[in-house]
């Protein structure tokens, strides 16, 4: 599977599909809805072919993966049993190549899998190719989301769009307004101590460095001070107020445990890190 990314990436570049990143320099500064939305765009359309070489295997096709610890849903039931996801209607939020959607499908969900990258949502359709299970392919914000209200049973976020967004809140509202009453909406994010750290998976990385109360926004930016990826730091009581402000109710905060299994670093997160610090935050809602 590696290889055959690698060689569609090689092939992406090849064909133009592909853009050289720009050289930029790290600075914590202020980025608004727009920039933030722009830049990450781009980000991830410039990255989809190598973030998928490098963490394909890891995610699998047709895997939910909450985080880079392993937290399998089929282990979590965090969406509610297997058996009671068929039939049910489920937003994918940041879907990526959608391989949590995948994984939905198979259990006889209607998922649609939405993402901000063009890029990403074709490796979602060249992980497709010759599957008999299908489903909606969207390219949208998240803070827009372009369908009615009440369209879905359920909605899911593992690491998508939420650390991206200058604006949480909307996006919360966004997603109450898609759901049904009684609908569940699950996201995780990094969790929001690691802001303290730097974000290195050796011995480096367990030293406090920063304020974990600066919420000034992490941004790499190019030579003209344009932003080419942004992600926004809150903390845990934030993220409390945010899920609360955007009308849901909070049912759970799962912090994962780094497992034995694991050996493996995904950037900041290391066996090593994992075994002192928490690493990922899953905010369990729903709305009423």
């Amino acid at each position: 599977m590696i290889q055959e990314q690698r060689e569609q990436a090689e092939q992406a570049a090849a064909h133009g599909t592909g853009a050289p990143e720009p050289e930029s320099e790290a600075t914590r500064r202020d980025s608004g809805e727009t920039e933030s939305s722009r830049a990450n765009r781009g980000w991830w359309d410039r990255n989809a072919d190598d973030y998928q070489v490098e963490h394909g295997s890891f995610l699998g096709d047709d895997r939910f993966v909450w985080c880079p610890e392993g937290l399998d849903e089929v282990e979590a039931e965090l969406l509610g049993p297997a058996e009671g996801l068929r039939g049910r209607d489920v937003l994918e939020i940041g879907a990526g190549a959608a391989q949590c959607s995948r994984w939905l499908a198979a259990q006889g969900a209607r998922p649609v899998a939405l993402d901000l990258s063009h890029r990403q949502l074709q490796h979602a359709l060249r992980i497709a190719e010759g599957r008999a299970l299908t489903f909606p392919l969207v390219q949208a914000d998240a803070g827009t989301l372009p369908f009615r209200d009440g369209s879905f049973d359920l909605a899911c976020s593992a690491y998508g769009a939420i650390p991206f967004v200058a604006d949480p809140v909307k996006v919360f509202r966004e997603v109450r307004r898609v759901l049904r009453p009684g609908g569940r909406w699950v996201f995780s994010v990094t969790h929001p101590v690691r802001w303290a750290f730097p974000d290195e998976p050796g011995p480096e990385g367990l030293t406090a460095g920063a304020s974990y109360f600066d919420r000034t926004p992490y941004v790499e930016q190019d030579d003209a001070g344009n932003a080419v990826y942004v992600e926004h730091h809150r903390t845990l009581g934030d993220r409390v107020r945010d899920v609360v402000s955007g009308g849901f109710r909070l049912v759970d905060v799962v912090e994962p445990q780094w497992p034995v299994w694991n050996t493996q670093e995904w950037g900041g997160w290391s066996p090593l890190r994992g075994a002192l610090i928490p690493g990922t935050a899953i905010f369990v809602c729903e709305r009423d």
